[in-house]
């Protein structure tokens, strides 16, 4: 696939990406993960939270990992360092997802390439709520809080 950063190419992974699958999802109100995918929630995605601290965020049951999920995930949306980001591009692989996204801040080579290789579109350096905003039209939310 491709690596995206472009309108028409974060359109489309939006618009497809209907389970998202988002580690690193705290429960704490305030953090950005949380009001990112409490705000795709709301827009109509399934969120599945991977945090090994919970046993749930979001109303949704929260998997410590992501080979954990049961059932198919179409986006890996990462919250985590970019030196852990190989790590979980080789859990998106075997997870069968089709998008690496990795959010604001986040970049990785090494990880970009394991995800490309096996398939899947990655994006970088990116945050999905505004994202979406920007180019679906969902701004009943307005910001992001970046902590």
């Amino acid at each position: 696939m491709a690596r995206v950063d472009d309108i028409a190419g974060l359109r489309g992974i939006l618009a497809r990406s209907r389970v998202i699958a988002v580690v690193g999802l705290s429960a704490n109100w305030y953090r950005p993960s949380y009001f990112a995918a409490k705000y795709m929630q709301e827009h109509g995605h399934r969120i599945i939270p991977v945090n090994p601290n919970y046993t749930e965020v979001l109303g949704e049951t929260c998997y410590p990992d992501i080979a954990s999920i049961p059932g198919d995930v179409d986006m890996v949306d990462c919250f985590r360092k970019s030196d852990e980001m190989p790590a979980l591009a080789r859990e998106a692989v075997a997870k069968g997802a089709k998008v690496l996204w990795m959010q604001l801040g986040i970049r990785s080579d090494e990880a970009a390439k394991i995800a490309l290789d096996a398939g899947l579109d990655v994006v970088q350096n990116r945050c999905m709520k505004i994202e979406h905003a920007r180019i679906m039209g969902g701004l009943n939310w307005a910001g992001v809080n970046t902590g």
